[in-house]
C-alpha cells in the first residue's frame, strides 16, 4: 500500500532513540521529510548522522530541543517551518515516569510528569498547528496505562490526560483538516529503555511477567509500533480520527 507520505514533513518529539528514533525512521522509509527533536545533543548528533547517512541530507533535520518548556516546543516546530515552510505531520512522543507507588509520589513527581507527558503533548501542538494545512495529522503517544490502571501513578494520570486531550483536539481541529489520534502502547523493549534495564537487573522477573501478563508471549518491538504510527499519519488513515489504538500484543484489559 502506498501511504502517500513522500515529500510530507514531519516533526517527531523524543526521536534520538527508542520508540521515537523508529517512528521517525518508519516515516522516513516512506519518503518523509523529517525532523529530528531531542534534548540530548550527542544522541541526537549521533541518529542525525545515521539518517542522513540512510536517507539524505535533504530529508533530514535536526533540533536539540525540551519540548517540554514552551521555548523547546517553539524551537522544535522552527527546524521544520525554517527548512520546509510547513509541517503536515507531528508525531508527540515524548514521555516519561516516575515514583512506583502513590505512597512515594509528591507533588515534584507529579508535576514531572504532567511536564513530560501532557504538556510536551499541548506545547508543541500549539505551536505546530498554525504551520499546518487540511490534510495534516498529529499522533500523540500515550500508553495502554492511560487507558486503564497500571505504572507508575503519575505516568498513569499523565497518560489519561494525554489520551483525554487527545480526543479534543481531534474534534476541535478536524474542522481545519487536520486529524488527530493517538495510540497506545503496551510493554516495549529497546536498548537502553526501562524494560530492558529491569530485564537485566532480574531476568526471572521478567520472564514471568511477560509470561503472565503478554499473551502474544514477548515484548513488542520499537518498529512494530512505527508502523502503527506511521499509518495512522498517513492520508490512508484519513476517516481516523479522536482513535486511541492499542499496539500490546494483547497485553491491555480495557474495552
Amino acid at each position: 500500500m502506498d501511504l502517500q507520505l513522500v515529500t510530507k514533513v514531519a516533526v517527531v518529539t523524543g526521536s534520538s532513540k527508542g520508540l521515537g528514533r523508529a517512528i521517525a525512521w518508519g516515516l522516513a522509509q516512506e519518503g518523509c521529510r523529517v525532523v529530528l527533536c531531542a534534548r540530548g545533543e550527542a544522541a541526537l548528533n549521533a541518529a542525525t548522522t545515521e539518517a542522513v547517512e540512510q536517507f539524505g541530507a535533504n530529508n533530514i533535520t535536526s533540533v536539540v530541543a525540551d519540548v517540554c518548556t514552551p521555548a523547546g516546543a517553539t524551537a522544535a516546530i522552527k527546524a521544520a517551518v525554517d527548512r520546509w515552510g510547513h509541517v503536515d505531520i507531528l508525531i508527540n512522543n515524548v514521555g516519561g515516569s516516575g515514583a512506583r507507588t502513590f505512597q512515594e509520589m509528591d507533588d515534584a513527581d507529579l508535576q514531572q510528569a504532567m511536564d513530560r507527558n501532557l504538556w510536551g503533548t499541548m506545547r508543541t501542538s500549539k505551536a505546530c498547528v498554525p504551520f499546518m494545512q487540511a490534510g495534516s495529522s498529529i499522533v500523540n503517544v500515550a500508553s495502554i496505562w492511560g487507558r486503564e490502571s497500571g505504572g507508575a501513578p503519575g505516568y498513569n494520570a499523565a497518560k489519561a490526560a494525554v489520551i483525554s486531550l487527545s480526543k479534543t483536539m481531534a474534534r476541535d481541529l478536524i474542522g481545519q483538516g487536520i486529524r488527530v489520534c493517538c495510540v497506545a502502547p503496551g510493554s516495549i523493549l529497546f536498548p537502553g529503555g526501562g524494560w530492558e534495564r529491569r530485564q537485566k537487573a532480574d531476568p526471572q522477573a521478567i520472564a514471568e511477567f511477560v509470561d503472565r501478563e503478554i499473551p502474544a508471549g514477548r515484548f513488542g518491538t520499537p518498529e512494530e509500533l512505527a508502523s502503527v504510527v506511521t499509518f495512522l499519519a498517513s492520508p490512508r488513515a484519513s476517516w481516523v480520527v479522536g482513535a486511541c489504538l492499542t499496539v500490546d500484543g494483547g497485553q491491555s484489559r480495557a474495552f
